[in-house]
């Protein structure tokens, strides 16, 4: 009895709090915001915009794609659409049974699937560089080109409750940004010496909209200044990470563009628009050192 009542407080402590009516009120804003915008380009632009797309393989060697956050959601869904399109699908996640079980979905659904899983806690710098060395241990062994051609980073969590990380990093922050920071310069390598255009994909969010102040400092982007508030501002923690995100991909893509082979590599970002900076309270000014600051939150072994 004790105990359902300690649930049924923590519960209500939970419902009242400042951080869900911040999801429920701000986020709801946010992404209706963002249909909005989707429907106003659609109806007044005078030409749609087009993509560039990867188109079905053909060559007598396979594409490599790396998607993180493959045991399910987004992540699980673009692994399986990708090994419909003729891809070696390289899944990352966190949990060894849920990386199997999708594995052997996918295999469910298209038979002719190419696949590998690999156990990797975002979280942890020390797993993402092991990770790199078996991949490119895995990619030698077989009769893969040693690159791969794409890097989808759709690996995210929600946590309500504070948990640091090895590195001493906020784990939300860590997981959702830091983790996609490492991997993709630890990786770039790969997809650099690939043979064909390489592409590397960031799931960003539409609640970095609500970002009202962002700190251009260490403290902020790598979360440990939220580490010493009284209460744990999930709400808030995740719209940063999604921002240093989306900041990262506005850096990562102007600086390949001033390497010499700039064209063998595209970035792309849902939501990676300058239009977020002219509707947002965050000065313009401070894009540049934000983007710097968000490119660089700790050093790459």
């Amino acid at each position: 009895m004790i105990s359902l009542v300690k649930e049924l407080w923590r519960t209500l402590l939970f419902v009242f709090s400042i951080q869900f009516w911040r999801m429920g009120l701000l986020w709801t804003f946010s992404i209706v915001f963002s249909h909005y915008q989707l429907i106003k380009d659609f109806l007044c632009s005078q030409r749609p915009k087009s993509y560039y797309r990867c188109s079905p393989c053909t060559v007598p060697v396979r594409p490599v794609a790396v998607v993180t956050g493959a045991t399910s959601g987004l992540g699980f869904y673009t692994a399986y659409e990708l090994s419909k399109e003729g891809y070696v699908v390289v899944l990352v996640g966190r949990s060894q049974q849920l990386l199997l079980e999708a594995e052997r979905k996918i295999k469910d659904w298209n038979r002719n699937a190419h696949l590998k899983a690999f156990q990797v806690d975002l979280s942890s710098v020390e797993s993402i560089i092991m990770f790199r060395k078996s991949l490119q241990q895995w990619l030698s062994d077989s009769d893969l080109h040693s690159s791969i051609q794409l890097l989808i980073n759709a690996a995210g969590i929600l946590a309500t409750s504070p948990r640091i990380t090895a590195d001493g990093y906020d784990q939300m922050i860590g997981t959702n940004y830091i983790g996609a920071f490492v991997l993709t310069n630890l990786l770039l390598p790969l997809l650099e010496s690939s043979n064909v255009s390489s592409r590397i994909v960031n799931v960003t969010s539409f609640t970095h909209r609500n970002v009202t102040d962002m700190q251009v400092d260490d403290r902020t982007v790598s979360g440990k200044r939220f580490l010493s508030y009284m209460q744990y501002p999930y709400a808030n923690i995740y719209e940063y990470s999604k921002l240093c995100l989306l900041l990262f991909t506005f850096e990562l893509h102007r600086q390949l563009r001033l390497r010499e082979k700039s064209h063998q590599i595209f970035v792309a970002s849902w939501s990676c628009t300058n239009e977020y900076f002219e509707r947002s309270s965050i000065s313009p000014f401070l894009v540049g050192p934000l983007c710097t600051e968000a490119f660089r939150p700790l050093a790459i072994p």
